[in-house]
This record gives structure tokens, C-alpha cells and sequence, in this order.
């Protein structure tokens, strides 16, 4: 867990050092914590509200009586909040830009952190004869699928920072939505392979919620490429 928390750190710092030091044409976003004195107050109760909500509803119904955390649910969490914030200040833009590309780089690194972690961290895959299935400390190889998210996120990382310095209006208008429809749809298919409880036939909460986030960004997307 040492190690596990040294990653979250990196993770933390990594995100900060791409918001401040990244050269990206993003000027034209400003700094959306100025909108109102309670933005970040919103975001950050409501990243640790669904964190919570989301991993211990999982951990409960795959039949571990933990507290649990998530990021999927954090972030949904955090949208949720925001928009309503938005919401009541009558504001109908996109605020995210500048935080898509910290976001990926933090959870890229955050889940190698998770594969350290072993068994304890309840993110491991289901069993695999694959040639790169990993045992976490159980004895079964299995999906290292906090891999499989590091690596579909740092991709994303790189093909969405060449967007954004080429201009492409898809990254610079809606380029949050962007990260949250492909944050979502590959995280979708990951938990086709964890072993958490089911809600509704194949799909584990997770899957629901991923679904809901993949409602948001196009619909939320779309709107903005077209009146924003």
C-alpha cells in the first residue's frame, strides 16, 4: 500500500505539473474556479462523494462488506456537482478544458499504482491464460486490467495534446467531453473482465455509471460543437 500511495502522489503531481506547465492554446478557456467562489468547493465534494458512493456500492455488491473508493464514480461525482453549480449560475459553456489532459495523465499514472497494489486494492481482473495475465498474490494469473486503463489513457493523453496544438475544434471546444466519452467506453470494456457483482444482467455498476457518462459527453458534446 506504500507503494500504492507513492503512485497516487505522483499521480496528484503529475496532473498539477501538465495544468501549470503544459504549453496548450487554451487562453480562451480562462480559469473556470473564478466563475464562482464555490467551484472548487462543488467539484471537490462532489469527487469525494461519488468516489465513496460508487466504490463501497461496488464492493458491497460483489460481496466485500469495505469502504471503498472510485474514480469513475469521483468523476461522475464531480460532473454531477459542477453542472449544478452551472446550473443555477446560468451558465451553459463548457468548464473542463483545462483539466482533460491533467485528468488523463492522473489516472494513467494513479492505476499503475493500483496494479502495485495487489490484491488489497480490489481493481484486478478476472483470470486469464493470456501470456501477460498477472497473479496479484492469490495464485491466479489474471487480466491486469489497471494496465489496460494506463495504457488506453496515456494514448488518449498523447493524441489529445497533438489536437489540441493543432487546433482540431473537437479537442479545443469540447475536448472535456472528449476525455469523458473515452475515459468511459474504455473503461466499459474493462469491467467486462473484473470480477464485481452484476446489477443488471452482465452489467456491475460501474458499467451503468459509464453508461450514464457516455450519455453526458455526447449529448453535452454535441451541444457544444454546434452553439458553442
Amino acid at each position: 500500500m506504500i507503494l500504492h500511495s507513492a503512485f497516487d502522489l505522483l499521480a496528484v503531481a503529475t496532473a498539477v505539473g501538465i495544468f501549470y506547465f503544459l504549453s496548450l492554446p487554451l487562453s480562451s478557456v480562462g480559469q473556470p474556479w473564478r466563475l464562482h467562489p464555490s467551484y472548487v468547493s462543488f467539484a471537490a465534494l462532489g469527487m469525494m462523494a461519488g468516489a465513496l458512493a460508487a466504490g463501497t456500492g461496488n464492493l458491497l455488491l460483489s460481496g466485500f462488506n469495505e469502504i471503498g473508493k472510485s474514480v469513475v464514480g469521483g468523476l461522475a461525482g464531480t460532473i454531477l456537482a459542477v453542472e449544478i453549480l452551472k446550473r443555477r449560475l446560468g451558465i451553459t459553456g463548457s468548464t473542463g478544458l483545462r483539466f482533460a489532459a491533467p485528468l488523463a495523465a492522473a489516472i494513467a499514472v494513479g492505476r499503475v499504482g493500483c496494479f502495485f497494489a495487489g490484491m488489497e486494492d480490489r481493481t484486478y481482473g478476472t483470470a486469464t491464460d493470456l501470456p501477460w495475465g498477472h497473479d496479484f498474490g492469490d495464485g491466479v494469473s489474471r487480466h491486469p486490467v489497471q494496465l489496460y486503463e494506463a495504457i488506453a489513457m496515456t494514448l488518449f493523453l498523447v493524441v489529445f495534446l497533438a489536437m489540441l496544438r493543432r487546433g482540431y475544434r473537437v479537442a479545443v471546444s469540447a475536448g472535456f467531453y472528449l476525455f469523458v466519452g473515452v475515459y468511459a467506453a474504455q473503461r466499459f470494456l474493462w469491467e467486462f473482465i473484473k470480477p464485481y457483482g452484476t446489477v443488471i444482467g452482465p452489467f456491475n455498476l460501474f458499467h451503468l455509471i459509464c453508461l450514464g457518462l457516455l450519455a453526458y459527453a455526447w449529448s453535452y458534446g454535441r451541444a457544444e460543437l454546434r452553439y458553442g
